[in-house]
């Protein structure tokens, strides 16, 4: 165990935490607006439309994440030629598991956003693409960047079960070490370092959030 095989888990966390969150986002963001616009008091109203995507983010987020990557296994294999035994094999499942998540939370963030305004820029003759793409989402996108952070720290979580099949990663890594040093695994520097490096990027995670949020709040700027 040396500093090398640290930074090898360190770079397979951030990849696997970054690139899911991302794929998340491509269809979660999506999802999130249509469930938000076609909702009773949305934009354009559709029940049915609303009632079968709602249905299947909330089946997606009902579901383990160790189950849904069992049952990916064969989209991944099929995707990567190898459904387990490397980091990103556990990209699909997370993606699947997370974009229900993601979704949900997009859809929120976009209530927020005051009724009245939307109205005041429709009675003014904007499309509904523009009242979406122009008043919406960027009216929103505080809450937006919030909830990126939010879901990256839970999409951390989920690297844990790669483990399961073999994924690597720091979370991994350290119920490895556990499993092959239980007698012992508490005086090492290296279980310590382990736990360390994932708390720093959680913290890393958290704070550029905040930061990035504090800096397009146009409320805070008003403040000062």
């Amino acid at each position: 165990m040396n500093f090398e095989t640290i930074l090898t888990m360190t770079v397979e966390t951030i990849a696997m935490t970054a690139l899911s969150t991302f794929f998340a986002y491509l269809i979660g963001l999506p999802v999130g607006v249509i469930l938000n616009i076609t909702s009773a008091n949305g934009l354009k109203p559709c029940r049915w439309l609303n009632l079968i995507l709602g249905v299947i983010v909330n089946f997606l987020r009902s579901v383990p994440c160790l189950i849904l990557i069992v049952v990916c296994i064969p989209w991944t294999r099929a995707w990567f030629g190898t459904g387990t035994g490397k980091w990103y094999t556990v990209l699909i499942p997370m993606t699947v598991c997370a974009f229900g998540f993601v979704s949900r939370m997009v859809e929120q963030s976009l209530a927020e956003v005051p009724a009245g305004e939307l109205e005041a820029v429709k009675s003014l003759g904007a499309s509904d693409r523009q009242i979406v793409f122009k008043v919406l989402i960027p009216e929103a996108r505080v809450s937006l960047v919030t909830g990126v952070a939010v879901v990256a720290v839970s999409i951390l979580g989920y690297t844990s079960f790669a483990y399961n099949i073999g994924a690597g990663g720091l979370i991994s890594g350290i119920y490895s070490f556990y499993t092959k040093n239980t007698g012992d695994y508490l005086n090492s520097w290296f279980f310590w370092v382990l736990i360390a490096v994932v708390v720093l990027i959680v913290q890393l995670i958290q704070e550029l959030g905040l930061k990035i949020a504090k800096k397009i709040d146009k409320r805070s700027v008003l403040k000062k």
